[in-house]
């Protein structure tokens, strides 16, 4: 009884500080437009989707698919070589050499999900180069963003042309997209259990894909693996990796050869990171010290959210996911019509980012035929997977990273230097103040230039398996903004020749 009556106190505690949060918001004039939570949830999820997952995208919800209109073949992948129409500029390979390939997984622990992805086979050393799975954030964002626009093999043309990519990271690797939680993309399901809620369910869905992919591609099984992605992906890739390396301890299928694992601009802990917001926005000169004062003014109704939410992902987790958006959301007021992926330039219109050329190109029937899709629906970014994952949002995936290192497994977090909403400033902190056996080393390690080509490229801090690179001249889509350091950045990182000196750099870099 007594312990009942405790947590009803802290739950109405919390809901005090809630409501003090909103109304010092609401006090400040704030428009409703601009503050998440002050009339509903359901406007609270639509503003967080013109803020996190919006890139010039009218995303819409795939329609259920009738069971008995699924393939009837019963194994667990359906692969096809393929390649795309309007192909130009590839260099003289033949398409048997391209050794593109795009499948539907069968969920295994799943009611009908389906999760589709793209496999392109390295235009280098297919034999020696790693393989590398990307994941795109949101959460519930298509990873064929960074297929077109930032690290695939390919680039759309205006005339809905494809050219290939000279900075694709399919020449330094073996590259697989997947199309990730249920509900994005090309993925789908017909059945509304299979939405995914925490990171247990990506992760497990994604080590089954990899276990099955492996038997379909045994040829690549002994091949280094490194996972990577950006933004939201700073929550998948943490679990995917501890659930990989889970998987080989304890012997249950293939083993993956699982060698590290990269976050760009992720949202990884966010009670270091929505702490850091007003810091960087200041640095940036987007708000002045009198309107980071009043902002900060949120920050331990925010704290005290982010630890009642703990990492279990309960209701206080929404509630926190609510408060501490607000930060965000004063500093786009303040700040005005920026990009805040990339504070260099202004959103386009209601949108940040014209993509719609990638829409364009999927809906083409004939393209539709190559992948064998069908007139499943393409979701680019899905609203439904987005409201799924709310309550995971505000977790902090940072807490198994350091059994990882333990183990020799090596992280590379990177961030580019004016994205606003990820930056690279709260990322930088969550990696120093991360407690394992070589933290201290790594406080004390020196900051040096990563060059490219001659010119700093970046900034690069290093110690043992762990490594954290601020990179210049980007925004939150580091691959499209610097898509040649990006490509040598996985080159030697997977090469394990990040940290080596480069015989044109000498002295220390910029400070942080």
């Amino acid at each position: 009884m007594e312990k009942r009556i405790s947590s009803l106190l802290s739950l109405s505690l919390f809901l005090l500080l809630l409501i003090s949060a909103l109304t010092y918001c609401s006090a400040k004039s704030v428009s409703d437009s601009d503050i998440l939570g002050l009339q509903s949830i359901e406007r609270t999820t639509s503003q967080a989707e013109r803020l996190i997952r919006q890139l010039n995208l009218i995303p819409k919800d795939a329609e259920p698919v009738d069971e008995q209109s699924l393939t009837a073949d019963v194994s667990k992948i359906v692969e096809k070589r393929f390649t795309f129409p309007n192909l130009i500029d590839t260099n003289g390979v033949s398409v048997g050499d391209l050794g593109h390939h795009a499948g539907y997984y069968k969920l295994e622990h799943s009611h009908a999900a389906r999760m589709f992805y793209f496999f392109f086979e390295s235009r280098g050393n297919k034999s020696d180069d790693p393989v590398v799975i990307w994941l795109t954030g949101g959460p519930g964002c298509s990873s064929e963003l960074a297929l077109f626009y930032e690290n695939g093999p390919f680039k759309i043309a205006d005339n809905m042309s494809l050219v290939m990519n000279e900075y694709g990271w399919d020449k330094a690797s073996n590259l697989i997209y997947v199309d990730q939680p249920t509900g994005t993309g090309f993925s789908y399901t017909s059945d509304k259990r299979d939405l995914r809620h925490d990171e247990t369910g990506v992760s497990d869905d994604l080590y089954d894909f990899l276990q099955a992919f492996f038997q379909k591609h045994p040829q690549f099984v002994n091949n280094d693996f490194f996972i990577t992605g950006e933004s939201y992906a700073g929550h998948y890739i943490p679990a995917f990796a501890a659930r990989v390396h889970q998987g080989n301890k304890a012997k249950e299928g293939i083993h993956i050869n699982l060698k590290g694992f990269a976050i760009g601009n992720g949202l990884t802990d966010p009670a270091i990171q929505y702490k850091a917001y007003t810091d960087y926005a200041l640095d940036m000169g987007l708000i002045d010290e009198s309107q980071q004062k009043s902002i900060n003014k949120i920050l331990p109704t925010c704290e005290l959210a982010i630890k009642l939410c703990g990492t279990d992902g309960t209701l206080a987790c929404l509630a926190s996911y609510l408060v501490c958006n607000t930060i965000f959301s004063r500093i786009k007021l303040i700040a005005g019509n920026i990009n805040h992926y990339d504070i260099r330039i202004q959103c386009k219109g209601q949108l940040c980012y014209d993509f719609s050329n990638m829409d364009k190109f999927l809906n083409q029937r004939k393209v539709r035929d190559a992948l064998g899709v069908g007139d499943i629906e393409f979701v680019s970014c899905s609203p439904t997977v987005y409201q799924g994952m709310l309550m995971d949002w505000m977790r902090n995936l940072e807490v198994g990273i350091p059994t990882l290192l333990e183990d020799g497994i090596q992280l590379l977090v990177y961030a580019g230097e004016y994205d606003l909403i990820c930056n690279w400033l709260g990322n930088s902190r969550w990696v120093e103040a991360m407690e394992w056996s070589g933290h201290q080393e790594y406080v004390a390690s020196p900051k040096v230039p990563f060059v490219v080509d001659g010119a700093e490229a970046g900034v690069l801090k290093s110690y043992g398996p762990l490594s954290f690179l601020k990179v210049h001249n980007a925004g939150h889509m580091v691959p499209m903004d610097q898509p040649k350091a990006a490509l040598e950045m996985l080159n030697r990182w997977t090469g394990g020749k990040l940290a080596e000196a480069d015989d044109q750099t000498e002295g220390s870099a910029e400070v942080m």
